[in-house]
């Protein structure tokens, strides 16, 4: 499904979507790791009377490509990924956000690339100009604005080591510790992957054949456990960091 947001305009979002009204932040799930950590209480609920509460369902599109920059939001639960088109028309997957992430291009023009919901996803939605003003005179939200952009730097820095020089089988072993590193499990400690395989071969340069055979051969050496068509428990995450070769 594919349906923009549009807060800029009238205020108004898809009637299947209309924003609610954002509750209190005391009971937001990602009030202290968001983009809007580090406010006192008062300037959190200025900036939560700006934006709105949004459900998107799995396979929405929220931003497109080259569109004007017209929103940006915090990712309160759910996994986005961002994607980009190559110049035969193909999507290629540049990028998985989870909750706390921040998205979309705050002080620019243009959205990068388009963000499409991989699971069932809430956001805390906000008219792109009406964030920039707000940010503008509040220097807490301008350096979280800053760090997070510097970690995104050493992130995309990271992905070129993973895609130039490491194996498949480091390149999978990698993924699999992020996504542990960012998604929790169930009570047995499975984790449902937002991604198929075809997009995690997608992700990671390779054919969907080579990642299926990394991921048995892990099982099969007792590093995971695969559960159902998506389930993955990371049996020996040790193990799976020096296969990486994450310090």
């Amino acid at each position: 499904m594919d349906m923009r947001f549009d807060l800029a305009q009238n205020g108004a979002a898809p009637a299947a979507l209309r924003p609610r009204p954002i509750d209190a932040c005391t009971i937001c799930l990602v009030r202290d790791a968001a983009i809007c950590a580090d406010l006192c209480d008062a300037d959190r609920a200025a900036l939560s009377r700006i934006g709105r509460r949004v459900s998107v369902k799995a396979g929405q599109t929220v931003m497109w490509e080259g569109d004007d920059s017209s929103i940006v939001a915090n990712v309160i639960e759910g996994t986005l990924k961002l994607s980009t088109s190559t110049g035969g028309g193909r999507e290629q997957i540049v990028g998985v956000v989870y909750p706390s992430d921040f998205i979309g291009r705050p002080f620019g023009a243009r959205t990068p690339h388009s963000v499409t919901a991989l699971t069932d996803a809430r956001l805390c939605l906000f008219p792109r100009g009406s964030f920039d003003g707000f940010a503008t005179g509040h220097g807490a939200l301008q350096h979280r604005l800053l760090q997070r952009t510097l970690d995104e730097l050493d992130r995309t820095r990271a992905w070129m080591l993973l895609l130039g020089r490491k194996s498949a089988r480091e390149k999978v072993a990698t993924f699999l510790i992020d996504i542990g590193r960012r998604l929790r499990g169930d009570r047995d400690g499975v984790i449902a992957l937002p991604l198929s395989r075809q997009q995690i071969a997608d992700v990671l340069g390779l054919t969907i054949e080579t990642v299926s055979r990394q991921m048995t051969d892990m099982k099969r050496q007792g590093l995971i456990d695969l559960v159902g068509r998506r389930g993955v428990r990371l049996v020996d995450e040790a193990a799976l960091e020096r296969l990486a070769e994450i310090s």
